[in-house]
């Protein structure tokens, strides 16, 4: 089970980009299937995008084209770049693993023990 430490995030203007960061320890991101979620106040969480143990991504049909989810695997880290950002976007962003390896609508990672999830980074994008 990794140790997921999240970055980046803030406030910023319709149309602009952010860069999210999740740093694991415990072991290589390379190994797992990870993903990025997101809840907005009074809203369901919803995933966002994953990244396959294979490196190849999948996202939600709502960031299709405006974000893209990396990895560093040197590094050990996990990104997501979010571009063209919509007051929609607004929300707390998590990443998490295991996560589903190829990107399905309703499909969220467990709260088991088995399971690792960021602290959380909110995303405000004003109007």
């Amino acid at each position: 089970r990794l140790e997921l430490v999240q970055s980046g995030g803030g406030s910023v203007q319709n149309g602009g980009s952010l860069r999210l960061s999740c740093a694991a320890t415990g072991g290589y991101i390379s190994e797992y299937c990870m993903g990025w979620f997101r809840q907005a106040p009074g809203k369901e969480m919803e995933g966002v995008a994953t990244m396959h143990s294979d490196g190849s991504p999948s996202y939600s049909d709502a960031v299709k084209g405006r974000f893209a989810v990396s990895r560093d695997t040197t590094a050990n880290i996990l990104y997501l770049e979010m571009n063209d950002l919509k007051p929609e976007d607004t929300a707390m962003y998590y990443c998490a693993e295991p996560a589903p390896c190829r990107y399905v609508p309703g499909v969220l990672p467990g709260r088991g023990e088995s399971n690792s999830w960021g602290q959380g980074t909110q995303v405000t994008v004003s109007t």
